[in-house]
Order: structure tokens, then sequence, then C-alpha cells
């Protein structure tokens, strides 16, 4: 049994200092994986997932559960993960990762997430200080299909650009996109301030809609 996401070919972990490019090629790779599990539009399953899928970027991947309305844990988590954390990500809340003033903002996004089963994308600037130099970030949350009696699940993916520094980081919401599954019937709403452009939708599959919560 899989009980968490290893470091990947480059044996980085969360040192990872990268380029925008380099930072959508990533998040791009682990959407095409989950969009290549979907049948006839629906929601790809927990079963269906496998490391080997996302081999290149696997230290930045994890697993979140709903625990609880706005709360998930982390299920599984790669070591880019632990190292922002300082610490085993796994049974962490993914509230964890955010600075307290954005805990509330990132648990009301979730409950829309699952509720709606929305794919997320968010923008995330880490705090400085001494030992914590400037650090952004982006993080994609795709969600699984719901399982009678079981949690719902989402597969996500964290790439930071910047150095990690000397002590855990946390972050602040920058911005946020949400795609809803075709026949919501929603307007694209952007938000002024990801000024990123949300990934681009893989090709062949039912049409995806954008829209944005305020900030």
């Amino acid at each position: 049994m899989l009980t968490f996401f290893g470091k990947g070919p480059n044996g980085k972990g969360g040192q990872h200092v990268g380029s925008s490019a380099e930072t959508l090629a990533i998040l791009q790779q682990v959407r095409g994986y989950w969009e290549a599990l979907r049948v006839a539009g629906g929601l790809p399953s927990r079963a269906q997932i496998d490391p080997r899928g996302m081999a290149d970027c696997l230290d930045k991947v994890f697993l979140i559960e709903q625990i609880a309305p706005g709360l998930a844990r982390f299920r599984l988590a790669g070591m880019a993960l632990n190292d922002l954390l300082g610490m085993d990500a796994r049974g962490m809340p993914l509230s964890s990762l955010f600075e307290p003033v954005a805990r509330a903002r990132i648990g009301q996004d979730l409950e829309r997430m699952f509720a709606s089963a929305a794919i997320m994308e968010v923008g995330l600037e880490a705090e400085r200080s001494v030992g914590r130099p400037a650090l952004s970030g982006r993080m994609l949350l795709l969600p699984l299909a719901v399982v009678a009696g079981a949690p719902k699940l989402a597969l996500g993916c964290l790439v930071t650009e910047g150095v990690l520094g000397r002590q855990p980081r946390r972050f602040a919401i920058s911005g946020l996109v949400r795609e809803l599954v075709a026949g919501s019937g929603l307007r694209v709403v952007p938000d002024a301030a990801f000024v990123e452009p949300a990934l681009p939708r893989s090709s062949g599959r039912a049409e995806l809609r954008l829209v944005s919560s305020r900030l």
C-alpha cells in the first residue's frame, strides 16, 4: 500500500527553484494525467490513480480527503510538501500550508470545490522574513469521483518558485480560479488578483467553464 509520494527523479524535494514555464509544465502534466483518466466526462476514481503516471513530478503531488465542511487533510504527500511544512505532511490539514488569515478563505473554497466537483488553481505567496526569502507557488486541486460511505478526495499538485529557506513556509492566497465541470452554465468571471492564466484545457474533453470566487 502506498503511503507517500517520493522525491521524483531530481531528488530536490522542496528546494525547487523554477520558472513560470517549468511550473506550468508540471501542473499541465498532472492535469493532463487526471484528464486522461476521465471517462464520458466523469471524474477519475481513487483506484485509477497510479503514481507512475506522474513520475516526473511525484514529489510535488498529493492527495487530500475532506474530513469536515471546509476542512481537508493530506492522505498522501510528496516530499516537497514535507519540506514546506518542516514535517511529515500526511495527516496534517491542508490549511497548515497557509497563513492564519488565509485559512478561512481556503476553507470556504475547499467547501465549494468538494460540493460542486470543481477544479481549483490557487496562486500562493509566502511570507518573508530572516531565513525566509521570496517564494511563490501554484496549487492545483482536481476532484475525484465520490464513493458512497467514503470521504471526498482530490488530487493535488503544488509547485513553488524561489528558495525554500531555513524555516517552514506558510502562504497567503494571491489569487484563485475555479473551473466547474460542464453543465454548470456559469460565465467566465476573471479574478483580477490572479494575473497568470489558468491552465489550458485538454482537447477532446467535456467543456469546462471558469468561475472565480472573490478575494
